[in-house]
């Protein structure tokens, strides 16, 4: 591991920078897992800054050098993040740490995959990035990818963690981030019920 992290991780108000940087935004969602939600994060618009996306990588590449300890044995070798909402901030982890970066792509059978010639060996250490976890689907699907390829994943890293869920890996988990608000199904959904219209942000298909 060559790269350096600079930023203080701990000082900065992560919450304030979604905020200001109009990633957290309020209203009537349906997610990408079909959920119904008061609020979403678009990362998106967190990372456009090149400048704040560089201070998040190195953030939460020194929140998981510092949490993790000894249990890095050396730090990843790589990282690999789901594409494509995670990708800027995975690659800028990567950058931080000094190691290489891939990201997993669906086919048009919705499967993940590693395409562009992208390849994890044997035995390679993984710390697998994500932009915000709600479910962690696409992330245990990368997980799984890099298994199934003989690779180790170390850790799952992400600026915001809306889960609910203090252990949702199987492997240590770090964010810089974390954004406690409820999610309903649609048939049970408050909003819903008032004829609020729900409004279906972000890149990735609905869950079927």
């Amino acid at each position: 591991m060559t790269g350096s992290t600079t930023v203080d991780w701990r000082a900065v108000d992560w919450m304030g920078e979604l905020e200001r940087s109009g990633a957290l935004r309020k209203g009537h969602f349906r997610l990408s897992s079909g959920l119904h939600s008061p609020a979403y994060v678009q990362c998106a618009r967190l990372l456009e800054d090149p400048a704040r996306a560089r201070r998040a990588g190195e953030a939460l590449a020194g929140a998981l050098t510092e949490e993790l300890g000894e249990a890095w044995r050396g730090g990843p070798d790589s990282v690999l993040a789901p594409a494509m909402g995670a990708v800027l901030i995975g690659h800028e982890v990567a950058a931080a740490l000094g190691v290489p970066f891939r990201f997993t792509e669906r086919t048009a059978d919705g499967a993940m995959a590693l395409r562009r010639g992208f390849a994890l060996a044997a035995g390679e250490r993984v710390v697998v990035i994500e932009d915000a976890v709600t479910t962690g689907r696409s992330t245990r699907e990368t997980m799984v990818l890099a298994r199934d390829a003989g690779a180790e994943v170390q850790a799952v890293g992400a600026l915001v963690d809306r889960s609910g869920d203090a252990t949702p890996f199987d492997v240590p988990f770090v964010r810089l981030a974390r954004l406690d608000l409820p999610t309903w199904r649609q048939d049970s959904c408050p909003l819903c019920e008032q004829g609020t219209p729900a409004v279906k942000p972000g890149s990735r298909p609905e869950a079927g």
